[in-house]
């Protein structure tokens, strides 16, 4: 391809922005359990739909040729090159009025992330990669994380299996586990900020089954490109279509977390 990706991503942030305004625009303006049940404790409201439409009108125009992949409208074309977009992720945090929520887009080619973009529009944290170019957060250059913590050291990161129910039992064993492995363990209601805190080495070791492709696109690009290990519990690279189990960590935490994973759940 020849497009100008650098091109292409100001206008993605241009995108997250303009939905993040109009997701805060009617924050904390709607009753307390308002929105629609869409599945087990996964909320939708119209503003997830129309973020959603917000980002299709201005990304489809950037890409010739690529697809859309959306939490809300599902897929529509190419599946080889595709926008894949979680318009509200944290959707629970954000009807609820808690501030934690964010706007998560990616441009994957033949499965792989090459570009990607979460807003978190609260308070304007920003990050954006393109592949190969390293992760930026608020238009600065982040440094790798560290080659030399070690899990003792960590603090992980995790989400509750409300998709999976036959994991329950293997979930709060591994948690269990992680929970007196480091310093601590800590569950936010975003899997798209979650691996960006990851990305930028702010937190150190994540795992979670059952993730979507638009809640991890964006933040599996960010962790890659920024020396974090991304695989699944069997220690392969992780598929975003395929596979049910993601352990991303810094390189020495995620040797100890990988163990952990496996060692509660066996082969997913």
């Amino acid at each position: 391809m020849s497009t100008n990706f650098n091109d292409v991503m100001c206008k993605c942030v241009e995108a997250v922005k303009e939905a993040g305004e109009f997701q805060l625009k009617h924050f904390r303006t709607m009753p307390a359990g308002y929105g629609d049940q869409k599945d087990v404790r996964e909320m939708v409201s119209f503003v997830d739909v129309e973020s959603e439409n917000i980002l299709k009108k201005q990304l489809m125009p950037l890409v010739e040729g690529a697809g859309f992949y959306g939490e809300e409208s599902g897929q529509e074309g190419s599946m080889d090159l595709t926008w894949v977009v979680d318009p509200l992720d944290g959707t629970t945090n954000y009807l609820s009025g808690v501030d934690h929520f964010s706007v998560s887009i990616a441009l994957v080619e033949k499965g792989q992330p090459i570009l990607g973009a979460v807003y978190k529009p609260a308070n304007g944290d920003l990050w954006t990669c393109v592949k190969g170019e390293g992760l930026y957060y608020k238009g600065g250059k982040l440094q790798q994380v560290s080659q030399t913590l070690d899990a003792s050291q960590a603090l992980y990161v995790t989400g509750f299996p409300y998709r999976s129910p036959d994991v329950f039992e293997n979930f709060f064993e591994c948690a269990g586990k992680v929970l007196t492995t480091g310093r601590g363990m800590r569950r936010t209601g975003s899997a798209a900020l979650d691996v960006c805190h990851v990305a930028a080495g702010w937190m150190q070791g994540f795992w979670e089954s059952d993730l979507q492709p638009y809640d991890i696109a964006a933040g599996m690009l960010f962790m890659l490109e920024n020396g974090c290990s991304v695989t699944n519990e069997k220690n392969q690279p992780y598929d975003i279509f395929k596979d049910r189990m993601m352990v991303a960590a810094l390189p020495k935490v995620h040797e100890k977390l990988l163990t952990i994973v496996y060692d509660s759940y066996g082969a997913l």
